[in-house]
């Protein structure tokens, strides 16, 4: 069995659209309203994934949810033609297309049953994504199916807030290796919610059957959270035995890093100082919503937003930390900006998933040609604008849900509609 990195991509949907419905994403409601683009955004996300399997990293994807969930305003005793606006823009969201918050993943080799275990976050923070883990679990439980292999979990029960892998890391010597898990919870963020609450962290851990002597549960710096660092994964990215972090980005920087060396000894902490990149910047230019992967060539690169390349401080930092002697060793911009401009970078688009690729639904992994055909449908179906207004609109509701079942078609997963 051949244990590797997966990354899950999620595909943006039909429904793309900027509400600004996500308090403590700076980027989200500061373009509240603005007229968004679906085909581009999702063509932008299928390049992303094309960009990784030519670079030869294996690479699946999740498909668009519902949408609008029909269902969900039928719970609220409502529907598309009498719901408030933002209840309606709720059942509209297309956020499910970040899937570093469809779940928490532990691999195999960390786990006391010896399966990979997959937990769906519940996202009861945010109204918007509240809604989405029964999509979300029905498409965890369709790839990951072989119950040899894996344990797909329902969502931590309410009260307690989970956020999947954007507020979870894990270090190991190499990804087939036995490692460490990082689970970042928040407090406090003054006029932001905090995300992860430590209960939903210790739960997961349970329930993936982790031994608690290498699990490390982490506090979010409250100055991250305020300024807008509303995921962990926003000021902080781990890839096997390297951890790239802000400085200012753990309420107590010294003790979590003692605590992951004293776990896994072979660690690097690859820390930016705030006096070369400010948290503003880091945050502005998702210099940390990157994916840092581990190339066929076994060095590591460092997938960022055009949007840091574009900001100097971090690009600076960026060709220094490059020309050293460091663990990463290239960084490789990639244009994603219709889902910065909703607030999600690189990492935000993509689930970790360390498995044997053999022992996945072949359906949610990506080849060239399945790229295409996606594309295909992408550029035949997907709106090519959306106004808020439209959201209002009947017939915005039906070719919706038109490009989302030809997608379902064209991927022959018809048994997700």
């Amino acid at each position: 069995m051949t244990i590797t990195e997966i990354n899950f991509d999620g595909i943006v949907g039909p429904s793309h659209n900027y509400a600004g419905l996500s308090p403590g994403n700076l980027a989200a409601t500061n373009n509240k309203g603005s007229v968004s683009h679906p085909r581009a955004a999702a063509l932008q996300g299928v390049e992303k994934m094309r960009g990784n399997l030519r670079r030869g990293l294996p690479q699946g994807f999740f498909l668009p949810l519902d949408r609008p969930n029909r269902q969900w305003l039928d719970s609220l005793s409502t529907d598309l033609s009498t719901a408030e606006n933002h209840i309606r823009a709720a059942a509209y969201s297309a956020s499910a297309m970040w899937t570093a918050n469809a779940a928490t993943v532990s691999p195999a080799p960390d786990t006391q049953d010896g399966r990979c275990h997959l937990t769906v976050a519940n996202l009861i923070t945010m109204p918007h994504r509240s809604h989405e883990w029964r999509g979300t679990l029905a498409q965890l439980k369709l790839a990951f199916a072989d119950e040899a292999h894996f344990a797909v979990h329902g969502p931590v029960p309410p009260p307690f807030g989970d956020e999947g892998a954007a507020n979870h890391m894990r270090m190991a010597a190499s990804h087939d290796a036995a490692g460490i898990e990082l689970f970042v919870h928040g407090r406090t963020g003054g006029s932001f919610p905090a995300r992860q609450h430590i209960e939903a962290s210790k739960a997961v851990a349970r329930a993936h059957g982790l031994d608690p002597s290498r699990v490390i549960h982490i506090e979010q710096a409250a100055k991250a959270i305020a300024e807008g660092a509303f995921h962990n994964d926003v000021v902080a990215v781990a890839n096997e035995n390297v951890l790239f972090a802000h400085e200012q980005a753990f309420a107590d920087p010294d003790a979590t890093y003692a605590e992951i060396r004293a776990k896994l000894p072979e660690a690097e902490i690859v820390t930016v100082p705030a006096a070369r990149v400010s948290l503003a910047d880091a945050i502005a230019s998702y210099l940390f919503n990157a994916q840092l992967v581990t190339l066929p060539e076994d060095e590591m690169a460092l997938i960022v937003p055009l949007e840091a390349k574009e900001t100097p401080s971090v690009w600076d930092w960026l060709q220094e930390m490059t020309a050293g002697n460091g663990p990463i060793r290239r960084v490789i911009p990639v244009d994603v900006r219709q889902s910065m401009a909703n607030g999600g970078g690189p990492a935000c688009l993509r689930l970790r998933v360390v498995a044997d690729p053999a022992t996945v639904d072949p359906r949610f992994l990506a080849d060239e040609a399945k790229l295409d055909r996606i594309a295909e449908v992408i550029a035949q179906h997907w709106p090519e604008d959306i106004a808020p207004a439209q959201l209002a609109d009947p017939k915005l509701a039906e070719e919706v849900e038109r490009a989302r079942a030809a997608l379902l078609q064209a991927l022959e997963l018809g048994e997700l509609r």
